[in-house]
């Protein structure tokens, strides 16, 4: 026992001489790092005097002062950003599942406006904007130099007045302008159908809404089916979904595992991180899942699809994702305005980060254009039933024609499906193979 505690003393005494040693030094270093600050903000101030004093025209004080504030933010990465009052109050209502507008999802990418994805039913899906598509001006106006919010704000009108945007497209040679009438953009989070026995659960964003809407309507076609032992499984369409809220994405993530980790953030120190775990309850019990991705599907979308495929739930199908994995905090300032600031990375289960990387899909299908169909002789094959005087199959009954009837049309419409949408027929083929090898192929 002394010995140790020779040994802890010994050890005290020492760390006394090495703090007495290295105190002085670094708080000269503390001293100097908080003078080189205040020198700093002294010049902002110094310039900020300078302009109002002698500027050529008169300058709008607290407009200079935001754009000091939103031009530090943006510094730091395409997300930071400061929200002013009016902007704030939209972001909100937009969470809340509406909001005025084109209907694009955009970033910054090198000064020019990226489009993300245009949303469901709105009037820049309806007028033919693509995800990836460059924005150079609006209503004739060069986009170039303006932040992010100043390009919005340009986009940003009463509804029902018309818009010109000007498009750089790759594979178009030339920009090209679109004309959209802007509208008030109401989101439908999640729109559920049936094709076949598959439930097709089609999520275009991440807001109050979104769980709410996919419990609701896997509900309704259940029963619609009449019962979950008629569901072959679920295809989660998660293209061109540029995201939204984390709380959601962990709910939709959550809603069909059973346990285990499904996100965690990590910000600068390693005390800030979090992690959040599934709770017991599947609402499909179990049945196969195809995720559908694309390149536009970002930040939240790449939560769900990345929390899927390492816990194997789910085969994910289609391309790679965006590859947003941060996560933004939105912390409200004095004025009713707030600044959104980029405080962590967000990891996979198996501990991934997919920044700038994105989701490579289990399977590579890339979406095809629709074609015309016609009929042709090719498309007509003869059979040993077309040969003159075959015997005929009699050893069918009239349920088993009728199934074998009902299988048929599914074929067919599958067929039709995969000229319509490739990469959704192709997720609905992989589920009718699970299905067919029963439950142990799963």
């Amino acid at each position: 026992m002394k010995k140790l505690v020779i040994a802890g003393l010994g050890g005290a005494v020492a760390g006394v001489i090495l703090a007495s040693q290295f105190a002085a030094p670094l708080l000269a270093q503390e001293q100097e790092q908080q003078r080189s600050v205040y020198e700093q903000l002294d010049l902002f101030g110094d310039v900020f005097e300078r302009i109002r004093s002698n500027y050529v025209e008169e300058v709008d004080e607290s407009a200079l002062i935001e754009a000091a504030i939103n031009g530090m933010l943006i510094s730091l990465d395409p997300h930071s950003s400061y929200l002013p009052p009016r902007d704030f109050d939209s972001m909100q209502v937009q969470t809340r599942g509406e909001f005025g507008g084109l209907g694009i999802e955009v970033t910054q990418e090198d000064g020019f406006v990226r489009v993300i994805t245009p949303m469901d039913d709105t009037p820049a899906m309806e007028a033919g904007v693509e995800a990836g598509d460059f924005i150079t001006h609006v209503d004739g106006e060069a986009l170039l130099g303006l932040t992010l919010e100043e390009a919005v704000d340009l986009m940003r009108g009463p509804v029902g007045s018309e818009i010109v945007i000007t498009v750089v497209r790759e594979g178009v040679d030339e920009p090209f302008d679109i004309s959209i009438i802007r509208d008030r953009i109401r989101l439908t989070a999640v729109r559920t159908r049936l094709e076949g026995n598959t439930a097709i659960l089609r999520v275009s964003t991440f807001n109050d809404q979104t769980y709410p809407n996919l419990e609701e309507g896997l509900s309704d076609v259940i029963a619609e089916l009449g019962g979950i032992e008629n569901l072959n499984g679920v295809v989660l369409d998660l293209r061109n979904n540029p995201g939204g809220l984390l709380t959601q994405a962990i709910r939709v993530s959550d809603a069909f595992l059973e346990q285990g980790e499904i996100v965690s953030t990590r910000g600068r120190n390693g005390a800030d991180g979090d992690r959040y775990n599934a709770t017991a309850g599947d609402l499909i019990d179990g049945l196969p899942m195809v995720v559908l991705v694309n390149g536009g599907s970002a930040s939240a979308s790449e939560i769900v699809a990345g929390a899927l495929q390492d816990h194997r739930r789910a085969v994910v199908v289609g391309t790679n994702t965006f590859g947003k994995g941060s996560v933004q905090s939105v912390m409200p300032v004095q004025g009713e305005g707030a600044i959104r600031l980029t405080t962590a990375l967000y990891y996979t289960p198996s501990g991934r980060s997919i920044q700038a990387l994105g989701v490579a899909p289990d399977i590579l299908v890339e979406q095809r254009d629709p074609v015309e169909e016609t009929l042709t002789e090719d498309r007509f094959t003869r059979s040993e039933a077309d040969l003159r005087g075959a015997l005929r199959n009699t050893t069918l009954t009239e349920d088993e024609q009728r199934l074998r009837d009902e299988e048929q049309a599914i074929a067919e419409e599958t067929a039709r499906l995969r000229n319509q949408d490739y990469q959704l027929a192709y997720a609905i083929d992989i589920l009718t193979g699970l299905n067919a090898l029963g439950p142990n192929a799963r």
